[in-house]
């Protein structure tokens, strides 16, 4: 599924470990990852964030998504910092699952992450554009 993700590999973003229910990606905050405040645009965060989410919650097998997803931004992080986030499955239930998401500089939190996902059967055909 990472493979074909290409927001996140336009990104950086590399996943270092996996499991079921669990992952952990890295990504270097770049020159045009930053807003005009001179910190992490916060939409960056949240790729990072919901990309750690997105392959622990599809580590079980079937194709799932987000149903929603909330962050709490708690530290500024700036160009050159690399951030990792850790996402871990905190409950499923029928084809509902619950994840949180830390995502650190270093031993520091930058952000909190809380996603909830839904497995879905995958379509095979395609809308015409």
């Amino acid at each position: 599924m990472l493979a074909a993700d290409q927001a996140s590999r336009a990104m950086g973003i590399e996943l270092l470990t996996h499991g079921e229910g669990h992952a952990v990606v890295r990504m270097t905050v770049t020159a045009t990852m930053v807003n005009g405040h001179g910190t992490a645009h916060g939409g960056c965060l949240f790729l990072l964030a919901d990309t750690a989410f997105a392959c622990a919650c599809n580590s079980h097998g079937p194709v799932t998504v987000a149903a929603a997803a909330d962050i709490d931004f708690v530290a500024p992080a700036h160009e050159g910092d690399v951030l990792h986030a850790t996402a871990v499955e905190r409950t499923r239930f029928g084809r509902s699952g619950l994840y949180d998401v830390t995502v650190r500089r270093a031993d520091e939190v930058i952000a909190e992450f809380r996603g909830r996902s839904r497995s879905i059967r995958r379509t095979t055909t395609k809308e015409p554009r």
